[in-house]
Parts: structure tokens; C-alpha cells; sequence
């Protein structure tokens, strides 16, 4: 597969919790460079990240990172403050309490309320799928092309597990035609990034791909 077709794939994401300017300027450096589809940073670096890359990247940020288990209201705040700041794109972290419990409409009502917030800025909806079961990831698709999301997501990368062939796989079958799928957490080689989007993974979240290009070419 092509480098720049997996590059245009990948969402340059750093979101430790020891993250620095200096660490998100480079990030968003290597982004320009490589002509990423975003980076994925924390909110507190959107606004200074926007005003550093102008629109030559887009800039992606996280909300009810990574538990979920905020109120709504406090997510739709933090959507809005994103976007005030200039967030191009919004993953969000559903609350997997409630799937747990079945509530489904309070999952569903919960993704479009942070959907209005997003004022038009693309959605995406991570799933936390390593603690759902089969069942409630297929009622997840539901819900989640339901929202007018525009993704659906595999993982935080901060749970028990990350992405799986098998879940993209999954997702690809149940969800509606009109969303996509970002495959995120723990894709550990070129050949991983390469099958990801070969089973319908329209992104890729990862820190590590760019570093894996750059010695597969030997750079």
C-alpha cells in the first residue's frame, strides 16, 4: 500500500497525560509533514496548536476522555469549548455505564447532544469496544449511525485493549454506509495499519505509525 494513502489515513495523536507544548508542537510538525489526516491532542493544547497550524492541519481533540462517565451536559461544555478554540474534529467517549444497562436512547441522546455542540465540526464516537460485548457493539453501530456521527471508533487506547481486526471487521458489517470507522489503540506495525484499512478502517489513531514509516524506509 502506499505511504501518503496511510498517512492521509492517520490521526497523529499524542494524549498522555504528561503531554507538553514542545511534544504537540512536533506532533503537529509531523503531521504538516506528512500530510496526516489530523492531529489528536489534548483540549488544553487545541487553541495554541490552531494558531500554530492555521488550517494547513486539521486539529483533533478528545471529550469525556477516556472513562466517559461525565455528565452530558459536562461533555456538550467541553464540545463547545473545543470548538470555540478552534477543533476541527471531536472523538468522544460514550458512557458505557449505560450500555451496560441497556440504555440505548440515553446513549443515542447523549451522542446528539455533543453532535449540535460540534456546530457542523466532524464527530467521532469511541465505543470503548474491548468492554462491550458482541451484542452491544452491533447495538452500538445502531446507535451510533442513528446520531449522525460521522465515525465510529474502536478504542481509547487507555482501556484493557485497543483495536482488533475483528471489531473492525464488525463494525464495517453493522454500521450504516454514510459512517466510518476509525480503528485506534495499540496498532503495533505498517502490516497491522495496512490490514486495518484492507477490513474498512477509514482512519487510524496511533502515535507510533509515523516513527514505523519512517524505519520501514530506512529514514
Amino acid at each position: 500500500m502506499d505511504r501518503q494513502e496511510i498517512l492521509g489515513r492517520l490521526d497523529h495523536t499524542l494524549l498522555t497525560q504528561t503531554a507538553t507544548w514542545e511534544q504537540i508542537r512536533k506532533l503537529c510538525d509531523e503531521g504538516m509533514k506528512y500530510r496526516t489526516a489530523s492531529v489528536c491532542i489534548p483540549p488544553f493544547f487545541v487553541k495554541r496548536a490552531k494558531e500554530y497550524v492555521g488550517e494547513r492541519l486539521p486539529i483533533c481533540t478528545v471529550i469525556g476522555f477516556p472513562n466517559g462517565y461525565m455528565t452530558t451536559a459536562a461533555k456538550v461544555f467541553e464540545t463547545e469549548d473545543a470548538v470555540k478554540n478552534g477543533a476541527d474534529e471531536i472523538d468522544m467517549v460514550i458512557n458505557i455505564g449505560m450500555v451496560k444497562e441497556g440504555d440505548y436512547e440515553g446513549v443515542l441522546n447523549e451522542i446528539r447532544a455533543v453532535k449540535a455542540a460540534c456546530k457542523g465540526k466532524l464527530l467521532k464516537v469511541i465505543i470503548e469496544a474491548c468492554l462491550l460485548t458482541e451484542d452491544e457493539k452491533i447495538e452500538m453501530c445502531r446507535v451510533v449511525t442513528e446520531s449522525g456521527a460521522e465515525y465510529i471508533k474502536t478504542s481509547t487506547g487507555f482501556s484493557t485493549g485497543g483495536a482488533t481486526f475483528d471489531d473492525v471487521a464488525l463494525m464495517r458489517k453493522y454500521v450504516g454506509e454514510d459512517v466510518k470507522v476509525k480503528a485506534a489503540g495499540g496498532i503495533a506495525s505498517v502490516e497491522d495499519a495496512e490490514k486495518f484499512i484492507g477490513l474498512g478502517a477509514d482512519r487510524l489513531g496511533t502515535s507510533r505509525l509515523i516513527r514505523l514509516l519512517e524505519a520501514e524506509e530506512g529514514n
